[in-house]
């Protein structure tokens, strides 16, 4: 594994350990040239999942994209990171044995929007703003009320 920081072609794996309720390996380890210490993750990838975008556009799958929009949702929530972590690891792993290379981003959508909907009510009302492009207040008002609603059941 290359150093990220002198870019030396070797290093030792340190320390090895389960993560993300085991989807996934930490490692760290040490360069062999700067001696610096970094840690790598190892994921299983099933297969290679393209995203269907709006106007037909397709982009490979990002899975940094998916953790970035769901932590940005839960920002200041009080949500672990391991939560964050395994709803990721949930949803990349649904959209890999579904057995479609291309899904559309809709799809994405609607599998972060229940995720969030079991992880934190605000995290799901605000990335409900995005996803469902909210343009005024009333829309915040409406949604966060169907949310409020439905908890009461």
């Amino acid at each position: 594994m290359r150093c990220p920081f002198c870019a030396h072609e070797d290093s030792q794996v340190k320390d090895s350990r389960p993560a993300e309720d085991g989807a996934a390996i930490r490692r760290r380890r040490q360069c062999d040239g700067c001696g610096a210490r970094f840690t790598t993750f190892e994921r299983v990838q099933l297969r290679e999942v393209s995203v269907i975008k709006s106007g037909d556009r397709r982009e490979p799958f990002a899975r940094a994209k998916l953790e970035q929009s769901i932590t940005l949702a839960c920002r200041k929530r009080g949500v672990d990171q391991e939560r964050i972590d395994q709803l990721v690891s949930g949803i990349q792993r649904q959209l890999e044995t579904s057995g479609d290379s291309e899904v559309p981003a809709a799809r994405i959508g609607a599998l972060v929007m229940e995720g969030l909907q079991r992880l934190d009510s605000v995290a799901y009302i605000r990335f409900a703003s995005v996803y469902r492009d909210f343009g005024e207040a009333k829309d915040f008002e409406e949604f966060a009320s169907s949310v409020r609603d439905a908890g009461r059941s």
